[in-house]
């Protein structure tokens, strides 16, 4: 089933909502930030399929995740990806910043996503290209660093509002459609924003929301990211804004358990394939996220320190038949293995 012709993976109609719910299924918390994506997305094919139909040409939306280091933001565009059914490649800025070949570079990016399309450049076309640490290509300074990332926004700014882009395989692949998220920290930006002049001479009358002008004070705005070192005109490619929170000790633990593909469930699928079933306490999960929650890079240290946590366990399981199950209480006391 192609999905962009209205429907998700699992059959219902795609709209903003089933995107949302397919995306509660595998990233925990982030709430408004899913939706903000869901509507962007939803929107974005739309626009696209209903150009074939109509003379009212639509202006490109590309979105700007902002949120710290191990938030998800990754997660999330490559469950989009998949929700949509399209072909999805990564990118960091960076690395592009670094290289005196910029344009070679954004080629071979292009050539991946069409190798991801597997050689459908029509589908290659409707992909997600995800760019992150983009608040690297800072402009503000003067020095080499800013010097190289203005003119990596600049080679950036054409691809992302639509191009063709020729392969050195002689084919071309048309970026006018192709989705482009770009991600990153941004610290400091939050000062920035605080200094900035809000919208507080728009006065609120009776039957007015407050709360409508709260949200608007609150988020990004274009002259923040122009303060912060993005050049205006990369700024204005990237209309949405999505801003993705620090994961609290709860989430987490959450992320450890809720996901469908979380470790703990991949984990216990590997150990009962070997006739093995894992229980691991809520404590085990609690001590884990404090120790990760110290380390201050989201949910990325996770997984290291649980592997870490199973490893006795994985190297003795394949060489004791007997064992029957593998009960974890803490962190900080020996797995107990049972046989029966």
């Amino acid at each position: 089933m192609n999905n962009l012709n209205g429907h998700s993976r699992a059959g219902k109609k795609l709209t903003p909502s089933t995107i949302t719910q397919y995306l509660d299924q595998y990233v925990v918390g982030q709430d408004k930030a899913k939706q903000i994506l869901s509507v962007a997305v939803y929107t974005h094919y739309r626009k696209f399929e209903l150009t074939r139909t109509s003379e009212v040409e639509s202006a490109k939306s590309n979105v700007l995740l902002i949120g710290p280091t191990g938030t998800g933001k990754t997660l999330i565009c490559e469950t989009l990806s998949k929700v949509l059914g399209v072909p999805f490649v990564t990118a960091n800025a960076t690395s592009l910043a670094q290289t005196k070949y910029v344009n070679e570079e954004i080629e071979a990016l292009m050539l991946r996503l069409l190798q991801k399309a597997g050689g459908d450049i029509a589908q290659a076309q409707r992909g997600i290209v995800f760019i992150d640490e983009i608040d690297k290509l800072k402009s503000a300074g003067g020095d080499q660093q800013s010097t190289s990332g203005e003119r990596v926004q600049h080679a950036l700014l054409k691809i992302m509002e639509g191009a063709p882009v020729r392969l050195s395989n002689t084919e071309t692949i048309d970026t006018t459609n192709v989705l482009f998220i770009c991600a990153g920290a941004f610290v400091g930006l939050d000062s920035i924003t605080a200094a900035n002049h809000a919208f507080g001479f728009i006065s609120v009358s009776e039957g007015e929301n407050q709360k409508i002008l709260d949200r608007l004070n609150s988020r990004v705005k274009p002259t923040d990211l122009f303060s912060f070192g993005l050049i205006p005109e990369f700024a204005g490619r990237l209309p949405i804004i999505a801003t993705l929170q620090n994961l609290s000790k709860e989430l987490l633990v959450k992320i450890m358990v809720e996901p469908r593909n979380s470790i703990y469930n991949q984990f216990r699928e590997m150990l009962r394939e070997e006739g093995v079933e894992l229980e691991i306490k809520h404590e085990a999960f609690r001590q884990i996220a404090e120790m990760a929650f110290e380390y201050k890079v989201g949910a990325r240290s996770l997984r290291g320190i649980f592997e870490e946590m199973l490893t006795p366990v994985l190297y003795q399981i394949p060489d004791h038949p007997e064992i029957r199950k593998v009960l974890i209480s803490s962190l900080f006391e020996e797995p107990s293995l049972l046989t029966v």
